[in-house]
């Protein structure tokens, strides 16, 4: 599948399981048609009209769809308060009639509930669980605490409303969602940075949002980046944030043994105070944090809170190459 914008996709190749140090990966079923979708919101409030698109999108590819009781609901910024949404949550992952769950929106509020969630359930019966943004605590604490792997991916919100009105790239990253749900290996071609550094890896993929990662340090959901393939994106953050978000990450060893590093879209950043501007752009914090490291690492990867943001396959090996022509992330054949 050719995508808009430079970038290339293609399918076809199952995953490869790769053990993580505690042991084998689990890989969800992929999805066929008559497969049922569940929608929830474990993170923001969204309405149920905002999720129609979406499921529209979902039936016309053949997928059936349980949209969730979360949906609708509010409470203060969340969709519900944390027992509905975790409960929301819970019975879907349950369910062995629900073969994926697709997270309407992000915002905040996952990390709230992770807690409450028992995987007992969920192991016996694994699915994918797609979303990106805050759903990164998620997509972490599955990994840490199951060996799971999940879908990094736009969500309900980010399904356009005209879909033959709207152009190609962004059609192309809704698309990915269907190619990585119904088995394709993801392969993507990048146009190169001036600022990124050549060399292969190979690993385990993983990360998302980088605020959210941050946040997930010190607890259970803690990523172990060792050998691992980390990519990283944020939104509406100002630098100086940024920068101290790295630096946690750099003083807890999270760069250290990295096998290779993706940055993704870092987006939106806040005005800073005239006089006052922290004076260093996101390439130079990344480039200052990984000094005296050697692995690959690529720039304006195409993910992130942006239109070209396509679905990756977090807890999935992966190769990364990156040359000064092009850079390829692929999932290992």
């Amino acid at each position: 599948m050719t995508l808009a914008g430079g970038w290339l996709a293609v399918g076809g190749i199952p995953a490869d399981l790769h053990g993580l140090n505690s042991g084998t990966i689990i890989i969800p079923p992929y999805l066929k048609r008559g497969d049922r979708i569940g929608i929830t919101s474990p993170a923001g409030f969204i309405r149920e009209e905002e999720v129609l698109p979406a499921v529209e999108r979902l039936l016309d590819w053949g997928f059936e769809v349980r949209v969730g009781d979360s949906i609708g609901q509010r409470d203060a910024t969340f969709g519900g308060t944390d027992t509905e949404r975790a409960a929301d949550l819970q019975a879907m992952m349950d369910d062995p009639n629900i073969k994926a769950i697709l997270c309407a929106r992000g915002g905040y509020g996952v990390g709230r509930i992770l807690d409450l969630l028992n995987y007992s359930g969920f192991i016996k019966h694994p699915k994918w669980v797609i979303g990106f943004s805050d759903i990164t605590a998620l997509h972490l604490d599955l990994l840490a605490k199951c060996g799971m792997a999940s879908l990094h991916s736009k969500m309900c919100n980010s399904f356009p409303d005209d879909w033959q009105a709207t152009d190609p790239l962004v059609q192309s990253t809704i698309l990915s969602i269907r190619e990585a749900l119904t088995g394709g290996a993801m392969e993507y071609d990048v146009p190169p940075h001036p600022m990124n550094r050549s060399g292969k890896a190979s690993g385990l993929l993983l990360g998302g949002n980088l605020s959210v990662i941050q946040h997930c340090m010190g607890t259970p959901s803690e990523p172990d980046t060792r050998g691992r393939i980390l990519f990283l994106e944020d939104v509406g953050e100002y630098r100086y944030s940024i920068d101290r978000m790295l630096t946690n990450l750099q003083r807890a060893g999270k760069f250290r043994h990295l096998s290779g590093l993706i940055v993704g879209g870092f987006t939106r950043l806040k005005t800073e105070t005239p006089g006052d501007e922290f004076g260093r752009e996101v390439v130079d914090m990344i480039m200052e944090k990984i000094a005296g490291t050697s692995y690959p690492v690529c720039f304006d990867f195409p993910v992130g809170h942006q239109r070209n943001n396509f679905a990756l396959k977090c807890g999935v090996r992966h190769t990364l190459s990156v040359d000064p022509k092009r850079v390829r992330l692929q999932e290992r054949m």
